[in-house]
């Protein structure tokens, strides 16, 4: 656990992925109980993730370790720092909305109706926020994430991080390959394999519906 990639352990690359997971959960659920409240008034929650169990969010998770690897050790100005981070984060997440669209025929979110969109997968004004977000990181989250992980005994911090990666690992596995799965049910593909009836009955469209009511298929 204590190879090294750019000055920055794999454990505490992990960790900054699973918090950034949990953050863009919250995050964009939070979001979406605002939006209700002050369009319509009402208190309404949705889900808001990209795995069938826990609170984690991916598409964050990815971009906060990106930003990790490319801003933390870096002595850039807070100028190029927000540049730096505005285009890290469009462009994550504009890839991760061409990879899910190319391979699973699904949108998770469309910004075509927004102001200043790039082929409704990420907005101007959106790419600015990822770089306020990525001074934040850089100068205050990061450091104080960093201590708390480095604070973590040895015997306690490996252990648990080890039982993480298996259980995170195996949700996104599961969830992903569920969502393929889904698309090959939408072509008409029978299931030719355990595993694939298994997903059918298990994993049907209700049951993704109910853990990604956002997504939408884009054809």
């Amino acid at each position: 656990m204590e190879a090294e990639v750019r000055g920055l352990s794999l454990k505490k690359i992990f960790w900054i992925f699973v918090i950034g997971s949990i953050f863009g959960a919250f995050y964009e659920e939070g979001l979406y109980i605002v939006r209700n409240l002050i369009h319509f008034g009402v208190f309404d929650w949705q889900p808001r993730r990209g795995v069938f169990w826990g609170p984690f969010s991916p598409v964050y998770g990815i971009g906060a370790v990106v930003m990790c690897l490319v801003l933390v050790n870096n002595k850039d100005s807070i100028l190029k720092t927000f540049i730096k981070a505005s285009l890290l984060g469009g462009i994550v997440e504009y890839v991760i909305s061409f990879l899910q669209e190319f391979f699973l025929g699904t949108k998770s979110w469309d910004y075509s109706n927004y102001f200043l969109n790039i082929n409704g997968r990420t907005t101007i004004p959106y790419m600015l926020f990822w770089g306020l977000l990525g001074i934040l990181f850089v100068k205050f989250i990061y450091p104080f994430l960093s201590s708390k992980i480095d604070s973590l005994t040895v015997s306690f911090g490996d252990k648990f991080t080890i039982v993480l990666i298996i259980l995170l690992s195996l949700d996104m596995l599961i969830s992903w390959t569920a969502l393929i799965r889904q698309a090959l049910r939408h072509y008409d593909v029978p299931a030719f394999s355990v595993v694939g009836k298994f997903y059918d009955k298990h994993f049907d469209d209700d049951y993704i519906l109910k853990k990604f009511p956002n997504m939408i298929r884009s054809d």
